[in-house]
């Protein structure tokens, strides 16, 4: 199966966003679920995209204010009751997992305990609604470890960047460490300067050796772009997009041979 991100560089209707994704051949979508970005109706995206022919493999949950998650604050209780709310709406919409953050930017607030044990209240709600929680990989590898080795449960994931990586901890062999964790993808590409989001291919990801990572570990989900429309601007979206699905076919090929 192959997914994407449903936003990729365009102003479209969300419906004609979904029906384009679906027509381009791709199988589901990851969807965005906040307002930060003008979508103050995206609570109605998994049927829209379920109405387009998708599936919801997962949601990404808001980042801009994860750093409270480490504060002995008001806003980190808020942040850690909004994230229990989120996990009851992946129940109630119907979507297996939520990908979550962190930390945000190169000086968050030290790891601790208050933090994990606000995690550990996030995942004993995902755990009583069957939803899955995939940690990311961000520029702070040092919170996703913290987390890992102190939260063992089979609905604790990792979610794998190829972005986020490259450009910023190229030294660490996360699918070697997390591998065995792997429960999702966002597969992207940048010249290591930055968080681009290039299509595949379009940077200096060496993609061979990341699908032979990913195959190794065992993998079986979905191959899922996180790209943007970035030195493709000229194409109209549905172009772009079927361009975006041969290259997400030209990864999952990679696996193939391996």
């Amino acid at each position: 199966m192959i997914t994407t991100f449903e936003a990729f560089g365009y102003e479209l209707p969300k419906k004609t966003c979904f029906e384009l994704i679906r027509q381009a051949g791709f199988d589901g979508v990851l969807l965005w679920w906040s307002d930060n970005f003008g979508d103050s109706n995206f609570r109605q995206n998994p049927k829209l995209a379920r109405d387009a022919g998708l599936f919801v493999e997962n949601i990404h949950t808001p980042f801009e204010k994860i750093n409270n998650l480490w504060r002995d604050n008001l806003d980190g209780d808020a942040l850690l009751t909004h994230f229990l709310e989120i996990v009851d709406e992946c129940a109630n919409y119907q979507v297996p997992t939520m990908v979550m953050h962190l930390s945000k930017g190169d000086n968050p607030p030290p790891f601790n305990a208050l933090g994990l044990n606000r995690i550990k209240r996030i995942v004993e709600r995902a755990e009583r609604s069957d939803v899955n929680l995939a940690l990311e990989n961000l520029r702070q590898v040092r919170y996703l470890d913290y987390v890992m080795s102190r939260i063992d449960s089979p609905r604790v994931g990792f979610c794998y960047d190829s972005g986020h990586h490259n450009c910023r901890c190229q030294d660490v062999d996360l699918l070697a460490q997390y591998g065995n964790r792997l429960m999702s993808l966002h597969l992207h590409d940048n010249d290591g300067t930055g968080d681009h989001h290039l299509l595949p291919f379009d940077g200096t990801i060496n993609w061979p050796q990341t699908m032979s990572n990913i195959a190794k570990a065992g993998f079986n989900g979905p191959i899922a772009m996180e790209a943007f429309n970035i030195g493709h601007e000229r194409l109209p979206p549905d172009e772009f997009l079927q361009l975006l699905y041969t290259r997400a076919v030209k990864l999952k090929d990679l696996m193939k041979i391996i």
